[in-house]
């Protein structure tokens, strides 16, 4: 169980669903949580919601200019947590490059960005805590999720990098690959999305992995072994099954 109180997080993503949701858990931890995201209206809405003190960085992570004010003006931090994300449902048939560079500019370059400026910060001082939000559409390509599921498996793959080479540096690295969650962006899908959760079980699920030492966690658990398991299967069986 990690000791929570006084320490400072700096929430990228966090002006509602999964990213709100969990500054509420944090600051009923005592964290102090730092909100970020472009909307300055909304991330004061969730900072007036939260039991403890709390603040506000606006931020675009598509920009290198923004990121880099955001990350000065915050200063000093024990821990990052990357939850900002876009998602637009297409397929390649009928691809959107507007959209599609979009989810891979802020879902996987965006946190490039931020990693960029904050990690060199953590093992300068052998110590930190980075927490990246994965997807299970990650794990494997999937039909019709040109640029979210693509820009997903770069997020888990550079925690994957992260935590190789800093494990054991004091800086400890985490990532966490919900399913659906019921979100402005899920209701853009027209599909059944089995075991969808709320934000706040969600959040539940992610914070209680970051009280713990592990380095992954994929949930809802039975869910997520559709797509753990579809990593083992040949190619030919896999796209019979899945496209």
């Amino acid at each position: 169980m990690r000791d929570w109180k006084g320490k400072r997080y700096w929430l990228v993503g966090a002006s509602d669903g999964l990213g709100a949701a969990l500054a509420l858990k944090m600051s009923r931890a005592g964290a102090h949580v730092i909100v970020s995201a472009r909307s300055a209206d909304k991330l004061a809405a969730v900072v007036e919601s939260l039991p403890n003190e709390g603040s506000v960085q606006v931020v675009d992570v598509s920009d290198d200019a923004s990121v880099d004010q955001a990350a000065n003006a915050i200063g000093q931090i024990d821990g990052v947590v990357y939850l900002a994300g876009v998602y637009w449902p297409f397929a390649a048939q009928e691809w959107d490059a507007e959209k599609a560079t979009a989810m891979a500019d802020i879902n996987f370059t965006g946190l490039m960005r931020v990693m960029g400026r904050i990690v060199p910060q953590f093992v300068s001082r052998g110590a930190g805590h980075v927490v990246i939000t994965g997807s299970l559409s990650g794990f494997r390509g999937l039909p019709g999720s040109i640029g979210y599921t693509a820009s997903k498996a770069g997020t888990m793959s550079l925690a994957e990098c992260m935590y190789a080479d800093l494990r054991g540096s004091g800086v400890d690295v985490q990532v966490s690959n919900p399913g659906f969650i019921k979100t402005q962006l899920t209701d853009k899908n027209d599909f059944s999305m089995p075991f969808i959760m709320t934000p706040d079980e969600a959040a539940d699920h992610m914070f209680r992995h970051m009280n713990t030492d592990r380095f992954k966690n994929s949930f809802p658990t039975l869910f997520s072994w559709v797509f753990r398991g579809s990593q083992f299967l040949p190619d030919w069986l896999y796209f019979r099954i899945f496209s």
